[in-house]
């Protein structure tokens, strides 16, 4: 798995299957200075998955094919990116599902810009310390 372009930058994955809300995430997140990339179902978000690493997966629960929560699970398994949640479905019980199926966090939908690139940002800061840290330690010299 690479890192694309700068390592300084968090990478976000968003999936969701509205083209419209895809893009205006993808720029407002992007204007806000985190490196994005898209993907329209699950499927495709587990190619993108296999070619690079991610501080992030925003991820819409109800997509056709393959569910949000499906694949959230998944990532879990695999000790994939964190991963928040953007629905529709707003009730408390739906939230507990999210967080119990592996979310970091849930946003449901409609959101406003600044609440997403705080949650995002957040998320994705704590990856990316965990991941600076790791790459510091393989690259330091062990001598006993």
């Amino acid at each position: 798995m690479m890192r694309a372009m700068d390592d300084c930058e968090s990478h976000l994955l968003v999936v969701d299957d509205d083209a419209r809300l895809r893009a205006l995430l993808r720029r407002y997140l992007s204007d806000n200075g985190f490196r994005v990339t898209v993907a329209a179902d699950a499927a495709e978000a587990r190619a993108s998955l296999a070619r690079f690493a991610f501080d992030l997966v925003v991820l819409d629960v109800m997509m056709p094919g393959e569910s949000g929560l499906d694949l959230t699970r998944a990532l879990r398994g695999e000790g994939g990116a964190p991963v928040l949640l953007l629905t529709a479905m707003a009730e408390p019980g739906d939230r507990v599902n999210g967080l119990e199926q592996g979310a970091e966090d849930y946003l449901a939908k409609p959101f406003g810009r600044g609440r997403t690139w705080r949650r995002a940002s957040c998320a994705s800061a704590a990856a990316a310390s965990i991941r600076h840290a790791a790459n510091c330690f393989a690259a330091a010299t062990l001598c006993i």
